[in-house]
């Protein structure tokens, strides 16, 4: 019994490339800026926010790939598709905001005990771009519906946040001279920056490694297989993930009797029929007879 589930809306797909496309060249151009805006103006905080917007840059980079990629057909090479690409872009997003932000870190913290007064002036026309650019790239995604948009909107809005802390702080430091607000923001930044990536970081290698996504959904799974009367036992089920997302199951069920075919196929649809509630990707069951030797049984 086997069952790949392809679904593709080819209607909404030019749409969400544009909406991804334009807000990734918006973002990436925006953080060259940054980082240069940030290296004239002396300050760390927008630095800070440059290496945020560069972790932004790569993921809406990585949704951008992805959503080109997912018309394209899985081949006998990639037999489950491409899926599996956010994953990857998700691991190498990562690894550059830890690198990115273990640097600010070294620029911000001996800045603590010997602040340095940014260019103000850059410093704040820099943060009401900054507002403007990601606030035009949130309106942008908005209009989006997938889930990828989703997550690209809510990364984008906080910057725009991130943006108005820096608004905030470089007018402040116009009426006062306090240098030491530009590296606690850098280091406030950084901080977050780091929560969430470790965080993002231990559920990607959990879904790298193949682990179950959902401990309760595999066992209320197999609990529903178990209450056909035709089924004695399950082994050797596989209940994990692609991208967080789309979930792969396979199985083997033993069978209570050796059953003719007109019952098998029978069984088969009520299988998939109870299945069809937990909306999985990919299904792979194999029914086995009884007295009959597992050919998997060492694995």
């Amino acid at each position: 019994m086997h069952n790949h589930n392809h679904s593709h809306s080819h209607s909404h797909q030019h749409g969400k490339d544009d909406r991804i496309g334009w807000a990734f060249f918006l973002n990436v151009t925006f953080t060259i800026i940054e980082f240069i805006g940030g290296w004239l103006t002396n300050s760390t905080a927008i630095m800070a926010d440059a290496v945020h917007d560069l972790g932004d840059s790569l993921s809406i980079g990585f949704a951008w790939i992805l959503s080109r990629f997912s018309d394209k057909e899985a081949s006998d090479k990639f037999s489950y598709g491409y899926r599996r690409l956010t994953l990857f872009g998700a691991l190498i997003n990562s690894i550059v905001l830890i690198i990115g932000s273990i640097w600010i870190l070294f620029e911000a913290i001996p800045r603590l005990s010997n602040p340095e007064m940014p260019v103000v002036e850059g410093m704040l026309g820099l943060a009401i771009l900054g507002v403007a650019v990601n606030g035009y790239a949130v309106l942008k995604l908005k209009a989006g519906e997938t889930l990828n948009e989703k997550v690209l909107t809510w990364h984008l809005l906080e910057d725009v946040l991130g943006w108005v802390a820096v608004l905030i702080v470089s007018i402040v430091l116009l009426f006062a001279e306090l240098p030491i607000l530009d590296p606690l923001l850098s280091i406030g930044f950084t901080l977050f920056i780091l929560f969430n990536v470790f965080k993002n970081l231990k559920s990607t290698l959990v879904l790298f490694l193949q682990a179950a996504p959902d401990k309760e959904t595999q066992k209320r799974i197999k609990l529903s297989l178990m209450e056909f009367p035709e089924v004695n036992g399950i082994h050797h089920m596989h209940f994990w993930s692609l991208d967080g997302e789309s979930h792969v199951l396979t199985a083997h069920l033993e069978l209570s009797d050796n059953f003719d075919v007109k019952e098998l196929i029978r069984l088969k649809q009520e299988v998939a029929a109870k299945l069809s509630s937990y909306h999985l990707s990919h299904t792979t069951i194999e029914f086995e007879f009884l007295n009959e030797n597992c050919r998997d049984e060492a694995q």
